[in-house]
């Protein structure tokens, strides 16, 4: 039988996202999913030399994950993120990817450089799906369609257990077993905070930031360990965001701004949903500047306790990790019920 045409995607940026889509689409096509190995130091280091200095950390671990399926592949699966939603836009980076990934120093097998754009005319997802089996040499349209479909209800799938408080590592593991169809798999939606002392926390930043373990630190595995109730954006219902997007006098120009923030302002305006926030965010991006000065000032206004850890190829452990210990012990001294006589 003739092996299987490989396409390698990066373990990096929009993959904590939309792998599901993206595999499940490849997959149906007739060709295997490669996917990059972990984070590690050497993945860093050989993305560190492939970018420019005042790229942030995730740019360059994405540049790392390149290399790490080079020659291991027949092609890399680099789309040109435009749009999610068809009203604001990924970051100049995310739209550049291609283009900066072209001129790495290294032999590099074809690009599956399609454009992702829901804005526009109608059918922009649709001709993205075309656009990719091109690039992969496939014209069939009964093949692209029915491939389509199933990776639409995979993402669907995926979605639906990050809503019910599944973190991205795990919902990529529980949308692609066998059973994570059959009902009860996914648990149920939980309540922001399940018991009176329990300590919750909102962990917002962008997912390739917060759930890679390597350049965030550990720190949802951190909080984990420390016996804390966990809440990031992915949980918050659609429409609860839709209400906060018309909140703010203007929204942020980029997807994951905009994510970010309306979550946050809804967990500041529950006022007792979480007892604080943690915002990790990339040293020297742009966008994340502004949506941390955001939720900082309205976390502020509202009393809450908020803590920023900025995030680059500098950044040790331990110090992270002593700092979200000491900021748990806060929130759980502030808990306290305070003792009399």
């Amino acid at each position: 039988m003739k092996p299987l045409k490989r396409v390698g995607i990066p373990r990096a940026l929009s993959y904590y996202s939309f792998f599901p889509l993206w595999k499940e689409f490849i997959e149906e096509l007739g060709f295997a999913v490669i996917v990059s190995s972990p984070t590690n130091r050497k993945i860093l280091e050989d993305g560190i030399k492939e970018t420019v200095n005042d790229a942030c950390i995730p740019i360059k671990v994405y540049h790392g994950h390149v290399l790490d399926l080079a020659g291991r592949v027949d092609y890399i699966f680099a789309p040109r993120m435009v749009s999610a939603d068809g009203k604001s836009t990924f970051c100049p980076k995310f739209l550049g990817l291609p283009d900066m990934v072209r001129f790495i120093d290294e032999a590099l097998p074809p690009l599956v450089d399609s454009r992702y754009n829901r804005s526009g005319l109608p059918g922009g997802l649709w001709r993205f799906f075309y656009a990719v089996a091109a690039a992969l040499g496939v014209r069939n349209p009964l093949l692209i369609g029915r491939a389509a479909l199933s990776a639409l209800k995979k993402q669907r799938s995926y979605q639906k257990l990050l809503r019910s408080g599944l973190k991205p590592p795990a919902a990529l593991e529980v949308v692609f077993s066998r059973d994570e169809i059959k009902k009860g798999r996914a648990p149920a939606q939980p309540g922001l905070k399940q018991e009176e002392d329990s300590v919750a926390v909102a962990l917002l930043g962008y997912p390739y930031a917060v759930f890679d373990p390597y350049i965030s630190a550990g720190i949802y595995q951190k909080l984990v360990k420390l016996g804390v109730e966990v809440v990031t954006y992915e949980q918050i219902p659609r429409k609860i965001m839709r209400r906060f997007s018309k909140v703010m006098p203007q929204n942020f120009f980029w997807y994951y701004s905009n994510q970010v923030c309306w979550a946050g302002l809804h967990l500041i305006d529950a006022k007792t949903a979480v007892d604080g926030i943690i915002h990790i965010t990339a040293f020297g991006c742009g966008p994340d500047a502004m949506v941390d000065k955001t939720l900082e000032i309205e976390a502020k206004r509202a009393g809450l306790p908020f803590l920023s850890l900025a995030i680059d190829e500098h950044t040790g452990e331990g110090g992270v990790q002593t700092r979200v210990e000491a900021f748990i012990d806060m929130l759980k001294i502030k808990k306290a019920p305070v003792r009399v006589g």
